[in-house]
Formats: structure tokens, C-alpha cells, sequence
């Protein structure tokens, strides 16, 4: 007996991606708040109740276009940071690898871009956004940056909140920049050649000398 779903079932399990991906398309043409839902509904071929079916609003698109494209990205990280053996620079460098992967991707990076450009007029997006993505990657970070000072790997440093922040700005600059400028430049500059640069310029200022340090002086938000 053939177990395979019907063509139907099938049609109907995949329906949800096709729609996210019309909705992208959408979003990146018009933006967010020029986009109805009758144009994604349009893009992706259905009816517009069919589209109700699986997404009540706009700001629903969005999240589940954050939960299905940038969330499992993060969690995959926060998953391999557990691995033992690897110290904080390490932890960190491979965190800009998989940054690259999403910035080298057209569709991926405008999701930061929509955020942006429309925070002022949809500011539960931009909450959610900050909660999901900016929030679990800085916290990320924070934690990489204490066990760097725990290990000896970094030198004490006074607040590890602001640290990841500023290791943040020039990826979140660079977001920008990918979708506004790299496309007419006669030569975009390589995501990975940027990438590495920024670590080695950012790791290399608060390693500890000769490879000591500690936890000493280590804080975070601040506090003393």
C-alpha cells in the first residue's frame, strides 16, 4: 500500500511557506505598510479568504516570517555553543559565519531592513523583533563574552552588555548597507573579508595579555 500524502495534502502542508514567501516578495517591493493582504494573497496564487486561513494580519506574516527564517538560525547557535572543547573566540568567530550565511542572502537580509524602515509605524513589530532576534542575540553574546573573561581568554572587562551592543553595530550597519548600497557598487566588498575583519579588530582589543585574565571586574548591565 502506498503511504505517500495525497497531492492535495501535500499542497495543503506546503501552503503556509509558499504564502511566507509571497508575503517576503511583497514586503521587499513595497514595503510593509504599502503591502495588503490582497497582494500576497495575489503573489501567492490563492484566494484572499485561503490566506486568512493561515495568517490573521500582516504583523502575523512578519513573526512567522521571523519564527520560520531567523529564528532556527539562532537556536542552531545557541545549540553549538554548548559544545565543550571550543573556547569564547572560537564560539564567537563561528557566530559571524552563520551572520554571513543570512547577510549574503537577499531575501534574509531585507527581514532587518523591514524592521527598520517601518519601526516608527509598527513598533510590535519592531518589540517583537527586539525580544526574538536582538534580545536572544545579545544575551548570546554577553554570555560568550563573560566565559571569555572567566576562561582568561579576554582581559576584564567593565560591562559585557554594552560590549555585545558594540560588536552588534557594525553587523547591524552592514544589514543596511547590503540592501542599500552593495547593489549599486561596481565592486561589493566581500561579506566574509568584512566579517573578518571585524573580529579580528574587536577580538584582538579585549584579549588578555599573553593569554591571562580572568573573571575579575566582569559585570554586566552595568552593575558593580
Amino acid at each position: 500500500m502506498n503511504d505517500l500524502p495525497r497531492p492535495r495534502t501535500r499542497r495543503k502542508q506546503a501552503r503556509p511557506a509558499e504564502l511566507l514567501s509571497a508575503a517576503l516578495d511583497c514586503f521587499v517591493e513595497k514595503g510593509f505598510a504599502a503591502t495588503r493582504m490582497d497582494d500576497i494573497a495575489r503573489r501567492a496564487g490563492v484566494a484572499k479568504g485561503t490566506f486568512y486561513l493561515y495568517f490573521p494580519s500582516k504583523e502575523a506574516v512578519f513573526e512567522a516570517l521571523v519564527r520560520e527564517t531567523l529564528l532556527p538560525r539562532i537556536a542552531a547557535v545557541e545549540l553549538s555553543n554548548t559544545t565543550a572543547g571550543l573556547g569564547a573566540e572560537a564560539k564567537l568567530r563561528a557566530i559571524l559565519s552563520m551572520l554571513g550565511q543570512v547577510l549574503a542572502d537577499p531575501k534574509l537580509v531585507a527581514i532587518p531592513k523591514l524592521v527598520l524602515a517601518e519601526a516608527g509605524n509598527f513598533p510590535d513589530m519592531a518589540r517583537f523583533y527586539r525580544r526574538e532576534v536582538i534580545g536572544r542575540g545579545q544575551a548570546l553574546l554577553t554570555s560568550l563574552f563573560r566565559e571569555g573573561v572567566e576562561r582568561g581568554e579576554f582581559r576584564p572587562l567593565p560591562d559585557l552588555e554594552i560590549l555585545a551592543r558594540l560588536f552588534l553595530g557594525p553587523i547591524v550597519l552592514t544589514a543596511l548597507w547590503q540592501t542599500t548600497f552593495a547593489p549599486v557598487e561596481d565592486t561589493p566588498m566581500p561579506i566574509d573579508r568584512l566579517l573578518s575583519t571585524h573580529a579580528d579588530l574587536f577580538l584582538n582589543s579585549i584579549k588578555a595579555p599573553n593569554g591571562t585574565g580572568g573573571a575579575m571586574g566582569a559585570r554586566t548591565g552595568g552593575a558593580s
